[in-house]
């Protein structure tokens, strides 16, 4: 099972939803992440949140949609609709699900503010990766719904 979690910059919350995936994941997941505009760089609270929580990041960078070495199975675009953010559409046979989560690295605000915005989109997202690998089934309707928990997008 292939899950690409797409966003445009693939730089903060598609990273940090792959590293929580392929944390938690059991055998045979994998999750991939990239953008329809790569920033070609990783955000570096992000890598540091991953870092303080346990999470690899070796290996991970900013990717082009259009280098993926696999065909996914599900697309999760994790784009905040909140921010006024246009998600890029993956265009292929799969199942796909909005998990709009506001982008932390856009807040303007103290280090504290910005810090307790990372973590919030951490258990965001980690809350919709535990559900998913949960589910009994994976169809749209519970892709759907797992994309509605912990915030309103």
């Amino acid at each position: 099972m292939n899950i690409l979690f797409l966003c445009t910059g693939n730089s903060c919350r598609s990273l940090l939803s792959e590293a929580i995936f392929n944390h938690l994941a059991p055998e045979g997941w994998r999750a991939l992440s990239a953008g329809s505009q790569p920033t070609g760089q990783l955000n570096p609270r992000a890598v540091a949140l991953l870092q303080r929580k346990g999470i690899s990041t070796e290996g991970y960078y900013s990717k082009s949609w259009d280098a993926l070495p696999v065909t996914p199975d599900a697309v999760l675009t994790v784009c905040g609709s909140a921010a006024g953010e246009t998600c890029p559409a993956y265009l292929g046979p799969v199942l796909r699900a909005h998990w709009g989560v506001d982008d932390p690295s856009h807040l303007v605000g103290s280090d504290e503010e910005i810090e307790a915005a990372f973590e919030q989109t951490y258990r965001i997202i980690r809350a919709r990766i535990e559900a998913f690998l949960a589910a009994p089934t994976l169809s749209q309707a519970a892709l759907d719904r797992i994309g509605t928990l912990g915030a309103a997008c």
